[in-house]
């Protein structure tokens, strides 16, 4: 069983690096759409360089805080029970070992792009990325706490929007110069940290559909049509959150396009349409 923080911590991260990215991945491409490539982070520019790794940090800090959240404050200490592990804090240390994974390519990135200790190319970066999302995937398809009945559901979700991830980061590996693969990496991680917070806001918050409740730590429906019916209304939360990050990528890049557009892109573009 979660709780309603315990979705929105990292929803936050999620949604803050999926935003970046998909506005960093528009402004590059607008800016030199023929020499597009593709990175699995994104240096922020001004300020004399001194955020140039924001983003990296806020993984690495961000995932490290949510760790110690997860290992620390909500095992309240009890690692163990007659010597072996807890097993009332078991998603407690799942959770962990997710976030430890991203905390470790935050690191493994930063060490890359700051010191010559590991030298990797971006290649690498995005299928360490990907391995951290595996993990996360991993996780959740094989959770210890049993997510049945309305919670299964949500977290069936999730687990699409995180595969959809994978997907994305490791066809950016394998596609170094391509724009939609880039985007989609971007969109993706939004998305799942946009879910993170419907559920939240859904299973553990005021918008829990009505036949559901929590009680106990458990989400109960009182009869099959009102499991239907919140399955359903998860359905049409998703598409409208799709629909939305959708409105924004195209509202983004019409803005990126005309404050940065370089004279290239009216001319890929005038080349494709005579070639269709």
């Amino acid at each position: 069983m979660g709780s309603f923080n315990g979705h929105v911590v990292p929803g936050t991260l999620f949604l803050a690096v999926g935003l970046w990215h998909i506005w960093s991945a528009v402004v590059r491409f607008v800016m030199n759409p023929k020499g597009f490539q593709v990175r699995v982070w994104s240096p922020v520019s001004g300020f004399d360089g001194r955020l140039r790794y924001l983003e990296l940090y806020v993984v690495a800090i961000g995932s490290f805080i949510d760790m110690c959240i997860e290992l620390l404050y909500s095992t309240h200490l009890k690692f163990f029970v007659n010597g072996a592990l807890n097993p009332s804090h078991m998603n407690d240390f799942e959770h962990s070992g997710m976030l430890l994974m991203f905390f470790i390519f935050g690191v493994v990135a930063l060490l890359s792009e700051k010191t010559s200790l590991v030298p990797l190319p971006e290649g690498s970066l995005c299928l360490i990325a990907a391995t951290a999302f595996s993990a996360e995937y991993f996780l959740f398809y094989f959770h210890s706490t049993t997510h049945k009945g309305l919670e299964g559901y949500y977290h069936t979700l999730l687990v699409i929007l995180i595969g959809l991830c994978i997907l994305s980061t490791i066809a950016a590996a394998f596609m170094p110069t391509s724009f939609p693969v880039d985007l989609c990496c971007g969109i993706a991680i939004t998305l799942q940290g946009l879910w993170f917070y419907q559920t939240a806001f859904t299973l553990y918050g005021p918008m829990m559909p009505e036949g559901c409740r929590l009680k106990e730590n458990m989400i109960s429906c009182h009869s099959p049509e009102s499991q239907v019916r919140g399955e359903l209304l998860a359905n049409f939360q998703l598409f409208i959150l799709a629909f939305g990050v959708l409105l924004a990528v195209v509202g983004s890049y019409g803005f990126a396009a005309s404050r940065f557009g370089h004279p290239d892109l009216r001319s890929l573009c005038a080349a494709e349409d005579e070639l269709d």
